[in-house]
């Protein structure tokens, strides 16, 4: 299974709203493991691959994005959780 651990955000951001304002995420299960681009993680999402959130017990999926802009994202499937389970996750 591949799980993303943990996030970095975007320079200068540091109560991120949105998963907008993720700049990588980083992939366990993966030949390479350590963080991607989230325009990478679009894209490695949107040709089929499956990633999980780390966050237990539902370990909620990745989903591709485009945002208004243009701006290729991921953000986890949307569940009971006010806010993205991404937002969640460790920021390094």
């Amino acid at each position: 299974m591949i799980k993303t651990t943990k996030i970095r955000l975007k320079p200068g951001c540091t109560n991120p709203k949105s998963a907008l304002e993720i700049d990588q995420i980083y992939l366990v299960g993966v030949n390479h493991e350590g963080f991607y681009d989230k325009t990478l993680v679009h894209d490695f999402v949107k040709k089929g691959n499956i990633v999980h959130v780390d966050i237990s017990p539902h370990y909620p999926k990745l989903i591709d994005a485009i945002s208004s802009r243009g701006e290729k994202y991921v953000r986890s499937e949307p569940n009971d959780t006010p806010n993205d389970n991404l937002l969640r996750l460790p920021r390094v």
